[in-house]
């Protein structure tokens, strides 16, 4: 069986100082220099479900309940659930891995389709702000929260992971905006010494969030 190369949306201007190859992605683990932070993070790897039916509460993707109230979030294990809407969630999975698809037809398995980034850092808020007038720091909202709307003008799902410690997000579009958006995020964390890092460095930080 011929073996189908997959490729990431997103492009970083930097040289990979470690790289792995998994499930046909080439994943880089580390980048040459990486700076003190803030950094983004190419995750669109990293396996990404929408789930729509009538009754999403019903359903415990990889064994964890979906929150009940929309744009609430639940962050378990490497797992990172979101209430979108009445009918509909998003499941990242975070921690990496091979994970299983669920079995009922009401998953989408939505990997391949779209961009997926995290920031993380101190002045990661700064960053956003540049890009979004969404309050992705809002404090009268607990992390980790959902947030849905334009992101540098591109309906994005946006996830505040963290607000206090190392502060992050993580972000998801359309696979098209890909490089605009990543040139985007980039020029306007540029003076805040904003840099590509690899899949290690978020592994780190997000091990440090389970629940």
């Amino acid at each position: 069986m011929k073996t189908i190369k997959r490729y990431s949306p997103v492009q970083f201007k930097a040289t990979p100082a470690k790289t792995e190859t998994r499930d046909n992605w080439d994943v880089v683990m580390e980048y040459d220099s990486e700076g003190d932070g803030p950094w983004i993070v190419d995750l669109s790897h990293r396996l990404r479900l929408d789930l729509q039916c009538a009754d999403p509460e019903s359903k415990q993707p990889f064994g964890m309940d979906i929150p009940k109230i929309p744009c609430q979030s639940i962050l378990s294990d490497g797992v990172l659930i979101n209430r979108m809407n009445a009918t509909q969630a998003s499941i990242y999975h975070l921690a990496g891995g091979t994970a299983a698809m669920p079995k009922e037809n009401e998953y989408t398995d939505v990997t391949e389709n779209t961009v997926f980034v995290a920031i993380f850092g101190n002045h990661v808020f700064q960053i956003c702000e540049k890009l979004s007038n969404l309050d992705l720091s809002d404090p009268a909202r607990q992390a980790p929260f959902l947030s849905q709307g334009p992101f540098s003008h591109v309906p994005c799902q946006i996830v505040t992971v963290s607000k206090e410690g190392t502060p992050g997000v993580v972000l998801t579009c359309s696979r098209g905006y890909g490089r605009d958006m990543i040139d985007a995020i980039l020029h306007a964390g540029k003076e805040f010494g904003l840099k590509p890092a690899g899949e290690a460095r978020f592994t780190d930080w997000i091990a440090g969030l389970y629940v």
